[in-house]
């Protein structure tokens, strides 16, 4: 179906629900445009006037249109109820148990996204506004709070090993953005004041999903998907799946980086 449809890529294990769900809708539309589009022909031809010179007032007595829009009514309801809102319901409530999966806060701002690892101890080390510098630190954190000294951040860049549950959950310093991942289909608001969760899960690495393609420069970008200002089209990240142990690799390089930081700080 993502074929036929001219979908980007699949790189997540629920992203076959999302255009499942999408290819149906567009088939039900097909039907809607093809049916409703004969049947305006069909009275332009029965009810031209060369045929019916004079009007008849008491009109048409058949009920088959509004058999016809009750369908189209159970139809949507289908859509709605047995297709959309468990789709919602598994990316917005269902959420993984957080020791099963890699926990990243993507903090975005004009025009840029911040993400923020917790390291190896797995815990988010603690922020401050007082201490936001938009060059050093532009997440205000806290590095003399001890869960904080092993935590990894990046600008526009974020990382993720294969196969494992993500949640990422989205935060805004200034107005409203919207995290989007067209290969991963997802998209969400990031909206100041909330923390918003999302999850997924990557099954296709970059390296692979370049073999896919044939594209040897791509990369899953993030897109803001919510005019945010002037700058809104430059406002873009890039997604990096790697396997589990390249990760990892990464990781550890990531926080030897921080503690060699901390030392001459």
């Amino acid at each position: 179906m993502t074929e036929w449809l001219r979908l980007p890529p699949l790189a997540t294990a629920h992203g076959g629900q999302i255009d499942s769900l999408i290819g149906w809708t567009h088939i039900f539309m097909l039907v809607l445009f093809v049916g409703w589009g004969g049947f305006f022909a069909y009275c332009l031809v029965r009810f031209r006037r060369s045929r019916h010179p004079v009007a008849s007032y008491p009109g048409a007595k058949s009920h088959a249109s509004s058999y016809l829009e009750g369908a189209v009514l159970v139809i949507e309801m289908v859509l709605l109820f047995a297709f959309s809102i468990p789709i919602w319901a598994a990316r917005t409530g269902d959420l993984p148990p957080e020791r099963e999966a890699l926990v990243v806060h993507v903090t975005a701002e004009q025009f840029a996204w911040n993400i923020h690892y917790p390291g190896p101890d797995g815990l988010f080390g603690r922020t401050d506004l007082k201490l936001l510098d938009l060059q050093s630190n532009p997440l205000g954190i806290d590095r003399n709070d001890p869960a904080a000294k092993d935590d990894v951040t990046t600008l526009n860049q974020l990382y993720l090993p294969v196969n494992k549950p993500i949640i990422v959950k989205l935060r805004s310093k200034d107005v409203i953005h919207s995290f989007g991942v067209p290969e991963f289909r997802v998209k969400q608001d990031a909206i100041p004041g909330l923390t918003i969760p999302i999850w997924f899960v990557p099954n296709v690495t970059t390296a692979d999903m370049r073999t896919r393609t044939g594209k040897p420069e791509f990369q899953y970008e993030i897109a803001c998907a919510q005019l945010c200002g002037l700058g809104h089209a430059r406002m873009r990240g890039f997604v990096t799946v790697l396997a589990a142990e390249d990760f990892q690799k990464w990781l550890d390089e990531k926080v030897k980086e921080q503690s060699e930081a901390d030392i001459f700080r």
